[in-house]
């Protein structure tokens, strides 16, 4: 069985019809995907870029009082494209052009709030434990080079941008953030609160935890909030983004198998079951290999994609590639947040006031 089938390429290739209804009925909450159709165009231009293609809906039940609210989102997962001893500037520059084509190709398709991954316009080089060999990737979240590229596209489209960078602030201290635009304004930044520091690998040694919080942005299309990677493996992080009003919450990552792919699917389901809002995962894919200065030692690592949705009643789609680019797009209806949590009852439940007073106890 090669590594690279996602698990949807598994059943679909060794169950039945009758039996593959009722896998996804128990594992993906729904029998149907609920697929929607790309148009010719933008399949003509996913094969000339060489990008997967996905789309699925999710509907919520029609109200008397209000309208559905519809809104189109956009994942991209995609690989480096030269290897990383190329000049740095030629290495952004390379991936910026394969991120417009896909940028382009979501925006044909009517996405409205579009995420990219986690430091999406450089290698992932933090595994090399060094720190000045790559300091021009870090840039300002006003006014940098993602920001003004991806401002310009959401400008063009009318469309919500979440483009997460290594941030470079005015004292000079780093850190790994989340810079949102909407219609090619600057609306906000999240800083990432959980660093990982597992074995030898530590994010620690080049960026600070994050020191917003938890904000949410209300976009011109829904109140969006953005859990940075590790973030996802912290239960109060999503709750926090829940009691700030979001809808809708991204986790763009950059997450390799030998720690975690097993509960990649799990976390960000779990959240939006618990949280009542949307959850989009988004993870990197491709081999970059990087040799370390001071001892000439090749590093590799390999990420494995497999993006997803999930809904507030934790129905969640098939996910991306673990090995192409990909762009998934979900059509959903933002109506469907309060119509699960009044069903379920959780916030109504959740007995907050009660664990605040024994975690203050502890302090």
């Amino acid at each position: 069985m090669a590594r690279s089938q996602t698990l949807d390429e598994i059943v679909k290739n060794n169950l039945n019809s009758e039996q593959i209804n009722e896998f996804n009925r128990i594992y993906y909450g729904r029998e149907d995907h609920c697929e929607i159709k790309f148009k010719p165009a933008s399949v003509i231009a996913s094969e000339k870029f060489e990008v997967e293609l996905a789309a699925y809906s999710f509907h919520a039940a029609k109200e008397e009082v209000r309208k559905p609210r519809l809104v189109k989102l956009g994942l991209v997962q995609h690989s480096i494209v030269l290897p990383t001893n190329e000049p740095l500037i030629s290495q952004r520059k390379a991936i910026f052009n394969k991120v417009e084509n896909i940028i382009n190709i979501a925006a044909s398709e009517g996405v409205q709030i579009l995420c990219l991954q986690e430091t999406w316009s450089m290698p992932f080089f933090l595994c090399t434990g060094e720190k000045d060999k790559w300091s021009e990737f870090a840039e300002s979240a006003e006014n940098g080079p993602s920001t003004k590229f991806i401002s310009n596209l959401s400008k063009k489209y009318s469309m919500v941008i979440i483009s997460p960078i290594l941030e470079i602030d005015n004292n000079n201290i780093w850190w790994n953030t989340a810079v949102v635009v909407d219609n090619g304004k600057y609306l906000g930044k999240h800083r990432k609160n959980h660093l990982p520091s597992v074995g030898s690998f530590s994010e620690t040694a080049y960026y600070a935890p994050g020191n917003l919080g938890h904000p949410v942005f209300e976009t011109q299309y829904g109140k969006i909030a953005v859990n940075i990677c590790f973030g996802r493996h912290h239960a109060l992080n999503w709750l926090m983004f829940a009691l700030n009003g979001a809808e809708i919450v991204f986790n763009p990552s950059a997450t390799i198998s030998e720690f975690g792919e097993s509960f990649w699917g799990i976390e960000a389901r779990n959240a939006a079951i618990a949280n009542g809002f949307f959850t989009c995962s988004i993870n990197r894919v491709g081999i970059e290999e990087f040799i370390k200065t001071r001892d000439n030692k090749k590093i590799t690592r390999s990420y494995y994609g497999s993006s997803y949705i999930t809904a507030p009643n934790g129905c969640r789609t098939p996910g991306l590639s673990r090995v192409k680019d990909g762009l998934l797009i979900g059509e959903i209806d933002l109506n469907l947040c309060r119509q699960i949590r009044d069903h379920w009852g959780f916030p109504m439940t959740s007995r907050l006031e009660m664990y605040s007073k024994e975690l203050n106890e502890k302090q």
